[in-house]
């Protein structure tokens, strides 16, 4: 714009006192026209404005020439002065609009293909974008070689048409899927290459509003796959899980993964999945929740996992596979200390049983865990209804899992299903022999089944700090640092049987340079029980009382010994000592001879009676 207007001025003597720039005849501060990166420039001459096509405070309007699609951008800016004349002296104000619209801009539409071609043919799908388009085009139909569907029917045929918008929402493009298996989409197949081409031809119909001018653009996308071996899936059990291996032959992984009902996720496959150049397999245990447990046999549960490989577009199944396997388990353990214990399993024939309403012969034993799947009872040979009886030379224990006859009766109601669910618990026990036997009972097979059970004691060594037994050294304090003749103050316990009826004796105890405790040399601290008749500085056994942390005084032993050096070994700080015992666990009611007559008693005249033992090594 002219800095000088005539015949606004009189005089070519004037000073400008005010620029002001505006949109829609509305002033806008420095601020907003930087942050529209909008520009006044005033020169001797002239006052230049700058304004961005497609700034802010304009708009785009599409248009139709000749079938080809254009726009224009259109704005209205404003100039507000203030000048005053040096002959007049007074001020003078002048605001001028100017609307502006630029020349038309041809934007022609593209359509991309973002087909994905790591897919069979019959499962691939024609993924179209057309754009980019003002917010004034709206899409009306497609013309297919055989056919004209208008938006609402492309859907309804599952092309899945959607419109998209840019984050600025100022331009909006068209997205669509076909399918290859549609009949729109004219498919080629060349044997001798190996290779199948699907091609597909449509025309977009579109129109401008408000003035409804319609335009057309038209395309052809194809795709050209391999042929593809379909996926191969194997499996094998080892004694503990299933190994399931998907090979995708020649092509990438072109499915979802089902594996019992949940799909294979990034975190699933970090934990279970290993994979190969054309394969993977997935590994999980025989109880994992995704397996389905079938039945309970002798000694063995038979479960089974369900692996299908989906269609990741319309979820049909590509693949199924199931393998169903039989694990050695031992569902039912008796233990020497009169404890029993009982898995419960569920089974996929009683989909309504709920493993925590099951108790045992007493309603008042529930399970001491369970969840949705898994019932496990630990419980004594003397409570919750177990009962006893001798056969010959046997002792046997008994006791059943099953539901309350109320909840049986509701269960049976709204499953339609007959089965009783009992578990019968045995435990037999002969001399110098403990053998464990479980009875599961159905309708319609009561054959009983057998199963052998194995238990373990546990007992642990420490090191007091002193000779009140009240503090122990921690396994971080080790090696613990003593000089010839101090007194070393050992506690052993037995710490996983809550039966007052037996005890642990102290068998055998000795010292060595290493952990090997079969090492040499080799120096006795206790022989059969007492103290070594050759040793200068001999043991002393203390006594042990119930208090708040001994609540079994015989399930716990207490010795002293003293610091020494094996002969020719130099003491030196670096040097260690390490001490093993021997224990042997006894009936404390029955103290029938050997160890079991007691800590540091006479044998020589003892007949050795029937005894339970355990071995363990504590290293100090």
């Amino acid at each position: 714009m002219p800095k000088h207007i005539d015949p606004l001025f009189s005089s070519d003597a004037f000073t400008m006192l005010e620029v002001y720039m505006g949109i829609d005849a509305k002033r806008l501060d420095t601020e907003e026209m930087a942050a529209r990166n909008y520009s006044v420039l005033v020169t001797e001459a002239h006052i230049i404005v700058e304004i961005p096509v497609g700034a802010v405070g304009g708009y785009f309007k599409s248009h139709i020439q000749d079938d080809q699609y254009f726009v224009t951008y259109t704005i209205e800016p404003m100039l507000e002065l203030l000048w005053i004349e040096e002959v007049a002296h007074e001020n003078t104000s002048y605001k001028v609009l100017f609307p502006i619209t630029t020349p038309p801009m041809a934007r022609p539409p593209q359509v991309r293909n973002y087909t994905p071609l790591d897919t069979v043919p019959e499962q691939a799908v024609f993924v179209l974008e057309l754009g980019t388009f003002n917010l004034d085009v709206e899409l009306l139909n497609i013309t297919f070689p055989t056919m004209v569907l208008t938006v609402a029917e492309c859907n309804a045929r599952g092309f899945n048409v959607q419109e998209q918008r840019s984050p600025d929402n100022t331009l909006k493009t068209f997205r669509m899927e076909v399918p290859f298996s549609d009949p729109v989409v004219f498919k080629e197949r060349r044997a001798e290459q190996g290779v199948t081409t699907f091609t597909l031809q449509l025309i977009y119909g579109l129109v401008i509003f408000p003035e409804y001018a319609p335009f057309s653009h038209s395309a052809v996308v194809d795709a050209v796959l391999l042929d593809i071996v379909p996926p191969s899936v194997t499996g094998y059990c080892d004694q503990e899980n299933f190994h399931i291996t998907v090979d995708y032959r020649n092509q990438e992984p072109f499915f979802v993964v089902l594996v019992g009902k949940r799909l294979l996720n990034h975190e699933f496959a970090q934990q279970y999945l290993t994979e190969g150049d054309t394969d993977f397999t997935i590994t999980l245990p025989f109880s994992s929740p995704d397996a389905v447990f079938e039945s309970v046999h002798s000694s063995a549960v038979r479960s089974r996992l369900d692996v299908a490989l989906l269609n990741p577009y319309n979820n049909m199944t590509i693949k199924y596979f199931s393998l169903a396997c039989s694990f050695l388990k031992t569902l039912t353990e008796c233990f020497s200390n009169g404890t029993m214990t009982a898995l419960a399993v569920k089974v996929e024939s009683a989909p309504g049983l709920n493993p925590g309403q099951l108790t045992l012969s007493d309603p008042a034993c529930g399970p001491t865990y369970s969840d949705d799947r898994f019932a496990y009872f630990h419980f004594t040979v003397n409570s919750c209804g177990t009962t006893r009886k001798f056969i010959n030379n046997v002792m046997l224990y008994e006791n059943e899992i099953s539901l309350p006859d109320e909840l049986e009766v509701k269960l049976n109601a709204t499953t339609s299903s007959e089965e009783e669910y009992q578990l019968k618990v045995s435990c037999s026990y002969v001399a110098n022999i403990t053998r464990t036997l479980a009875f599961l009972t159905r309708p319609r097979d009561n054959e009983p089944f057998a199963e052998t059970g194995t238990g373990r004691l546990m007992v642990r060594m420490r090191l007091a700090q002193d000779a009140s037994y009240n503090t122990f050294h921690q396994e971080e304090d080790y090696p613990v640092v003593r000089y010839l003749r101090q007194p070393l103050h050992f506690e052993v316990e037995l710490t996983t049987s809550s039966d007052p009826k037996v005890a642990l004796v102290l068998d055998h105890c000795w010292a060595t340079l290493n952990e090997d405790r079969d090492s040499r040399p080799r120096w006795n601290l206790i022989i059969n029980g007492c103290e070594n008749p050759e040793d200068p500085y001999r043991v002393v056994f203390h006594p042990v009382e119930a208090d708040a942390r001994v609540r079994f005084p015989p399930h716990v032993k207490r010795f002293e010994a003293y610091m020494f050096s094996f002969a020719g070994d130099a003491v030196e700080p670096s040097g260690q000592v390490f001490v093993h015992c021997d224990v042997v666990i006894c009936d404390a009611s029955s103290p029938t001879g050997g160890p079991c007559s007691g800590q540091c008693v006479n044998q020589d005249n003892l007949k050795r009676g029937i005894v339970l033992t355990c071995q363990i090594k504590c290293s100090i």
